[in-house]
């Protein structure tokens, strides 16, 4: 597994999620489930915890609409919100409340790491937990556990490029210096790639191919700084093979688009440790699918993904052990693992997508 992927994962009263308890991840997480079973709640977890460890949970409540939204059947039924992180022999937990204001508090936020347990942080508005990338507690030169587990848990990032609209941000003119990470939105997509063009060719190479996999007329992009005003920008420009006329973005289709952002986020060269990505298939060629799906079992090679899915055509590229149903039952979303000997009679005749599209694994209305 990855350094400090995430072993299991406790929720309770966030969402859906009334009680999670200590469910395991792999390197490769497949979710799959009906309209409204609790995929995006899921996903959103993880936006929260990035929040939380970039000192930002209260932006992220504002922009999911105020806290009583995030509470299990609301704050008058469900009075906090917990999590248990568990890395390896280390752990993180703590607990979130209501305030007035439809606001949210750090209850408490402990971790038991080095055979320490400390409780770091009560009543407190952010969790306060930046201190944790320069903490000394290590031996010799490594760095602590808990710069480790900050480095790690700051890094997540959800990739979700569902705006591929002719204004979307990834397609207009972005700052050159902004290419220190892939966004969650890829609107500094130009500025990412150009940089890697710079301090990784053989990488940058390696999309570029890529993506001709699935559009043979692209030949590269021509990433150009430009000035405005004092600053400098970069747009997503390319060009056609055989050609040297310059087009724009806007010029590329929504899936082409999306597809570039998406291998850009599988394939750069210092990923997050834990990579989720929402609903990749948008508007891809079954053919791009299946791309994707060995970058995604080469890249799980080296950081955890979440891939949150509603193709059957790409789960097709998994293994069962690969796949979680999320299924509702009541108001209470849940997680189960597929086990591979369960449906061994069944793959003898059909592909994991088969057994979607059938309903015998159970993920439709």
């Amino acid at each position: 597994m990855p350094p400090f992927a995430l072993k299991s994962l406790s929720i309770a009263g966030f969402r859906s999620f009334r009680e999670l308890q200590a469910f395991p991840l792999r390197n490769l997480n497949v979710l799959v489930g009906a309209n409204g079973a609790g995929k995006s709640n899921f996903v959103e977890f993880f936006r929260m915890l990035r929040a939380m460890f970039q000192e930002n949970l209260q932006g992220f409540v504002n922009q999911a609409g105020g806290a009583n939204g995030l509470f299990f059947e609301g704050p008058q039924y469900t009075r906090e919100i917990g999590a248990t992180l568990q890395f390896a022999a280390n752990h993180v937990r703590f607990r979130l409340e209501p305030i007035p204001g439809d606001e949210l508090v750090v209850k408490e936020l402990e971790a038991s790491y080095a055979g320490h347990r400390k409780v770091f942080r009560r009543d407190s508005r952010e969790a306060r937990v930046e201190a944790w990338k320069n903490d000394a507690s290590s031996q010799g030169d490594w760095p602590s556990n808990l710069a480790f587990i900050y480095a790690a848990v700051s890094s997540w990032v959800v990739y979700h490029f569902h705006d591929t609209s002719s204004l979307a941000p990834m397609r207009r003119d972005g700052a050159i210096e902004d290419h220190q990470e892939l966004r969650p939105n890829a609107d500094n997509l130009a500025a990412f790639l150009r940089h890697l063009r710079e301090s990784d060719p053989r990488r940058y190479q390696r999309i570029r191919e890529t993506i001709q996999i699935i559009a043979p007329f692209f030949d590269d992009f021509l990433l150009e700084p430009r000035k405005k005003g004092d600053a400098e920008h970069v747009r997503l420009d390319w060009r056609q093979r055989g050609s040297t006329f310059p087009y724009q973005p806007w010029q590329l289709s929504d899936g082409t688009i999306r597809f570039i952002a998406l291998v850009t986020a599988l394939l750069q060269p210092t990923p997050p440790a834990t990579l989720v990505v929402d609903e990749p298939e948008l508007g891809l060629h079954p053919a791009a699918l299946h791309v994707l799906a060995a970058l995604m079992h080469e890249s799980s090679q080296q950081t955890q993904l979440v891939i949150s899915t509603q193709s059957p055509l790409l789960v097709d590229n998994f293994e069962p052990e690969d796949i979680i149903v999320v299924r509702r039952r009541g108001a209470e979303s849940v997680l189960e693992r597929l086990d591979p000997a369960e449906l061994e009679r069944w793959l003898d005749e059909f592909s994991l997508g088969d057994l979607i599209r059938k309903n015998i694994v159970e993920t439709g209305p």
